[in-house]
């Protein structure tokens, strides 16, 4: 955990400095201005953004293990190869956005906001993703055993070589979805 406060953490953000390997964990930048900020690599375990403006901001490789991004601004946002694991991102914009590789096992997004996102090779295992909009979305060879899209729109999404197995899709609208080579044995829908 870091023993900067709020006012010196923004200040460094706002200077351009690096956030590589800097543990910013608990930290609360909730309803924070950061667009386009380079968050890359750093520690963002249990931090708070919720409501903040995070579009187009960097958060590829970083550690954000019970973040809690709830309604932010996420996007065109990056999250490439983070740990996403039990973190809150529900009701969130996050358009466009970027998850390639990234570990969001009982992530919670509930609401939230994701047409055009990538989410190839990323593990949702227990994803909670109900009442989602996430038409065009990129699923290639992603993990969603056990994940919940209930009431979600997912039309044209490409699941194409993902494990779907017991994946709930009850009452989802399935428009032109590439479910090519994809694993569905227990899928409802």
């Amino acid at each position: 955990m870091t023993n900067q406060n709020r006012e010196e953490i923004l200040a460094k953000i706002h200077q351009g400095n690096s956030l590589n390997g800097v543990d910013l964990s608990h930290v609360d930048l909730s309803y924070e201005n950061l667009k386009d900020v380079d968050f890359s690599g750093a520690i963002l375990n249990d931090v708070h953004m919720q409501n903040a403006n995070l579009e187009n901001a960097n958060f590829s490789g970083c550690q954000m293990e019970r973040a809690f991004l709830f309604g932010a601004n996420l996007s065109g946002a990056t999250f490439d190869k983070a740990n996403l694991i039990d973190a809150n991102l529900q009701d969130s914009n996050l358009e466009r956005a970027s998850f390639i590789e990234a570990v969001m096992i009982h992530v919670k997004l509930f609401g939230s906001q994701m047409p055009n996102s990538t989410f190839r090779k990323t593990d949702l295992t227990a994803a909670r993703m109900k009442r989602a909009v996430l038409t065009d979305a990129d699923f290639t060879e992603a993990i969603l055993t056990n994940a919940h899209l209930e009431r979600s729109d997912l039309s044209r999404a490409n699941f194409t070589n993902a494990n779907l197995e017991n994946v709930r899709l009850t009452n989802s609208k399935l428009d032109d979805v590439i479910f090519v080579g994809a694993n569905t044995s227990g899928m409802t829908q």
